[in-house]
């Protein structure tokens, strides 16, 4: 298991490997070839930022087997996707700012997937050779938008609306990680992957039957059950099981 992080130590972003309480920077390029570097730097010391830069986050809708249940319908036969853009990315301790003239804001915690080559029409059997590894995701929703019956476009896009984070970890598999949502320290979502309609594979395959998922794109799999509004002030943090902790605040 390696837990790489993007990073800023004081002269730019940088891509490194957190081992423990330090970072170990990377030389050469995370998605290719890359080795160890010699620089090293205390966790503490460096502020992490978001750990890639995706051209696109592709988002899944309706992915857990109880939010389908909830609502008493049936299971969906073919995944719900939709487009984020890449300025609604954020890191780590990073604030979410709240539009103004909303009423309800809602958060999601994700399993988010890290691509790791350029994947165009790739079968089920093929996609975990694509994949660079997992890090957390909070899709945050405007859910007067969603109400209104208005494209998710306008419900999902705002700048700040896609913290990731802290780090993407490689090695693991994410068919079954306990995952969970704190809305100001209460425990407000609590499932496992494993609840999953559409899995990680089945997922990269569909969507580059569709579009190009190019290295550091990010496919965030659908949010289980449980909800909160978010307001000023508040703190939401993602937990995914072998991954960490993403905490953001609202603006």
């Amino acid at each position: 298991m390696i837990k790489f992080v993007r990073f800023d130590a004081g002269a730019g972003a940088a891509y490194g490997i957190m081992e423990d309480d330090r970072i170990v920077e990377v030389k050469g390029n995370l998605f290719e070839n890359w080795e160890k570097g010699e620089k090293e730097y205390a966790l503490k010391d460096v502020r992490l930022l978001a750990p890639c830069e995706p051209t696109k986050v592709v988002g899944v809708g309706t992915n857990y087997k109880e939010v389908v249940a909830k609502k008493g319908e049936l299971l969906p036969q073919e995944p719900v996707i939709f487009l984020k853009p890449s300025t609604s990315v954020i890191g780590p301790e990073q604030e979410i700012i709240i539009p103004k003239g909303v009423n309800e804001v809602n958060f999601e915690a994700e399993l988010a997937v890290v691509i790791k080559k350029k994947a165009k029409d790739i079968s089920p059997e093929e996609a975990t050779e694509y994949i660079l590894g997992y890090t957390c995701g909070n899709d945050i929703t405007v859910k007067d938008f969603m109400e209104k019956g208005k494209p998710w476009t306008k419900a999902k896009c705002f700048d700040t609306f896609m913290p990731l984070g802290p780090c993407i970890v490689a090695g693991i598999d994410g068919a079954n990680l306990a995952i969970r949502m704190y809305h100001n320290g209460n425990l407000v979502q609590d499932s496992n992957t494993s609840d999953m309609i559409f899995n990680v594979p089945l997922l990269i395959s569909y969507i580059s039957k569709i579009m190009t998922l190019n290295p550091g794109d990010v496919i965030s799999t659908g949010t289980p059950p449980g909800k909160g509004v978010l307001k000023p002030g508040d703190v939401v943090e993602v937990e995914i099981e072998n991954i960490g902790r993403l905490r953001n605040y609202a603006l």
